[in-house]
């Protein structure tokens, strides 16, 4: 079962990568992002894409240029998500066969990042945004966009952003925060997908 679910590992290094990106997986979540303001971000991802099988999408996140969308690709990488809409990286996300979530806040940046080649949208930061903020925005969307939730969501509110229409989560610190053991994050992990399970229950 692949899960909605984007891991946000900002601050990790190269030399935890391997660790704890087996635990994520161990626990279902397949999708890694490893923002760039991080220590060695290109290591970090190039070494989690070697120690990763199919099925599993690492990326960077926090990608501000085409410059360093290619530095991701090169790494290895597969996902761009950025706390902006630029379209040249979208653009160029897409030309190297990566995917590619911007984020946005408003109806305008929804749009143009669509317009561009967005596989789907970082709603950024979603507790700015809110819940009916959110309801209201989907319901002008193109019908099947993939929204993700990042910033102030978690288990304590999976259900009333599923409610909203989002497609998914992106979580930061409450599922890593520089310092945290392969064995802490498998323990946050498995809260946050067993949360994620209840509330996508069909």
């Amino acid at each position: 079962m692949e899960r909605n679910i984007i891991a946000i590992l900002r601050g990790i290094n190269p030399y935890e990568a391997a660790a704890i990106c087996d635990v994520l997986v161990a626990e279902g979540i397949t999708k890694i992002e490893v923002p760039l303001n991080s220590p060695d971000p290109f290591d970090t991802i190039a070494e989690m894409a070697r120690c990763t099988g199919g099925g599993i999408t690492i990326g960077a996140g926090t990608v501000l240029s085409v410059e360093d969308v290619t530095r991701v690709k090169d790494a290895g990488g597969q996902m761009i998500v950025s706390p902006n809409a630029d379209i040249d990286v979208i653009a160029a996300s897409k030309a190297a066969g990566m995917l590619s979530y911007p984020g946005v806040m408003t109806p305008t940046e929804c749009f143009a990042a669509l317009k561009a080649g967005a596989d789907g949208l970082k709603i950024f930061p979603s507790f700015l945004i809110g819940v009916e903020g959110l309801k209201a925005i989907n319901a002008v969307l193109p019908k099947g966009t993939q929204t993700f939730a990042v910033g102030g969501v978690g288990p304590h509110n999976f259900a009333d952003w599923i409610s909203a229409g989002v497609a998914g989560f992106g979580i930061g610190t409450g599922l890593y925060k520089p310092g945290y053991s392969a064995a802490e994050v498998s323990g946050y992990a498995r809260e946050i997908v067993a949360a994620y399970d209840k509330v996508t229950a069909v």
